[in-house]
């Protein structure tokens, strides 16, 4: 099975291990993502003012070019996505035109071409409950992570808005959950699983982004969370990088390691860990793995 697959722009540069991990996963699973064509940026945000229309246009060019992949002999009529901000901007580009038609004849006249709002986008967590199965992955799995405690960081991309996105319920969502004890790991529900990590203040404002990254590390510990593991390249900057300077500026502060899901499905299904570059997180997971006699 091969699907269409839409990288973006941090996952050709800075999110690099999060891709490798993902497309060598979907090989053990058996579905091969095929990376599109002449790819250019979602835009990294959905535009949210009301005459959005120039910022429709390049999501729009990756719609119109992942559908052309979609009708290749072989492929399926859908592109996935791993960058939850990625992800966040197809799926709503596509939900902005079905609600406003005219929308879509002004993108197409700009772009002179002709989209029909119908590349179905999904996330690689819903390919491979979808697709794939969670009782075909666990049967894959070599190496169950039970012991390991784990708290799924959904951020705000992957559910919200709900109606828009409709990835999963955006007050009391499983997908991450069920992904995560399908590989053995010990779930830990808690109360900061879909707050915000700072996002784009990154840029202009790091307190703030200093003071949610620790809202949201300060909450999955006192849960009892060992690691935090996530979707989205930039959550996992601001959750991992920030806590160097939040043991700074707050004396109670626990580290914990912030990794990638699809980290997370290759060390259970066998890859080697060595390749997952887990040495260049700013709190470094492998001690914690391999206490617990997982590679």
């Amino acid at each position: 099975m091969k699907i269409p697959y839409y990288p973006g722009c941090t996952l050709s540069t800075t999110a690099k291990a999060f891709e490798r991990t993902a497309m060598s996963a979907a090989e053990m699973l058996g579905f091969t993502m095929v990376e599109i064509e002449d790819w250019n940026c979602c835009g990294a945000s959905f535009p949210l003012t009301q005459d959005n229309i120039m910022g429709l246009a390049g999501p729009t060019n990756v719609l119109i070019d992942a559908k052309k992949e979609c009708l290749k002999e072989g492929y399926e009529d859908k592109v996935v996505t791993l960058c939850s901000v990625c992800f966040n901007v197809l799926r709503r580009t596509n939900y902005a035109f079905k609600e406003k038609k005219d929308k879509l004849d002004t993108v197409n006249f700009m772009l002179e071409k002709d989209y029909a709002a119908d590349t179905n986008v999904y996330h690689y967590l819903e390919v491979l409950r979808d697709d794939i199965g969670y009782d075909v992955i666990k049967e894959k799995v070599k190496k169950e992570l039970k012991g390991l405690k784990v708290a799924p960081y959904y951020g705000c991309f992957l559910l919200r808005p709900q109606d828009e996105v409709g990835f999963d319920d955006q007050y009391a969502p499983t997908i991450f959950e069920d992904f995560l004890s399908t590989l053995g790991c010990e779930v830990v529900d808690f109360s900061h699983k879909s707050e915000c990590c700072g996002s784009y203040s990154a840029m202009r404002s790091p307190e703030n982004v200093e003071e949610c990254a620790y809202n949201v590390v300060d909450a999955a510990a006192a849960a009892g969370a060992e690691i935090l593991v996530t979707a989205c390249p930039l959550c996992q900057f601001n959750l991992d990088e920030k806590q160097e300077s939040i043991k700074a500026h707050h004396s109670d502060a626990t580290e914990i390691p912030v990794v990638y899901f699809t980290q997370l499905l290759g060390l259970a299904l066998g890859m080697d860990v060595n390749d997952f570059k887990l040495d260049e997180n700013r709190v470094n997971p492998l001690p914690l793995i391999q206490a617990k006699g997982l590679v």
